[in-house]
This record gives structure tokens, C-alpha cells and sequence, in this order.
């Protein structure tokens, strides 16, 4: 099982800087952000080359100003350090998060090989 890490200000660029990292940008006041916690750690479940990072927006403004998050729930997807894919969707379905990532990790991953 792959744990998901929580993030502060503090460690959340190192968190990101090497692999395939997915980064949940969430807030406790926001819904949907909460509706998607157990679809975040199936996810982590079963990509197990894909670290999985929650970064909770009011405590890392900062962070979440310089990545130009202006919504929530915000996903990231950073390969090496380098942000590759985003979906930022106030409504955004379990269904939906499943699917972006699948397609994400699919161009993110072409001619790698394992």
C-alpha cells in the first residue's frame, strides 16, 4: 500500500522534485475536496510508481500562489519537478479524477520504459 504524504510550505517541492508525483491541492471547508479523499488513496493504491501528495491550500498559500492554483479541489500531476498535467474542477467526479489521471500518466509515460 502506498502511503499518500501530507505536504506543508516546507516540503512540498522536494516531495515533487523526482518521479511521477500527484498532488492533491485540497481545502478542509471545500466538499468536494473531502468527496474525493477515498478515490486520492485508490489512486495511490493503484499506480504504484505514482507517489501521491495532498497539499492543503490555507496552510501553503504561498505554494499554491507560485503553482497558480485558484480553485478547489486543483490536481497536479509533476514528473521530475516539472508540472505536466493539471485539472482544476470545482465539480469534479471521483469518475472524472480516475480518468484524467489515466490519461495523464499515459502521456506522461510514452516511450519509458520500466
Amino acid at each position: 500500500m502506498t502511503p499518500v504524504v501530507d505536504a506543508t510550505r516546507e516540503t512540498f517541492f522536494d516531495l515533487v522534485a523526482k518521479g511521477t508525483v500527484l498532488v492533491d491541492v485540497w481545502g478542509p471547508q471545500c466538499r468536494p475536496c473531502l468527496a474525493l479523499v477515498p478515490t486520492v488513496h485508490a489512486l495511490a493504491e493503484e499506480y504504484e510508481h505514482l507517489s501521491v501528495v495532498k497539499l492543503e491550500a490555507p496552510t501553503a498559500r504561498r505554494v499554491c500562489i507560485e503553482l497558480k492554483v485558484m480553485t478547489l479541489p486543483t490536481f497536479l500531476l509533476f514528473s521530475d519537478g516539472e508540472e505536466v498535467a493539471r485539472i482544476s474542477d470545482p465539480e469534479l467526479s471521483a469518475s472524472k479524477l480516475t480518468e484524467w489521471v489515466a490519461g495523464a500518466l499515459a502521456g506522461t509515460t510514452e516511450g519509458v520504459s520500466n
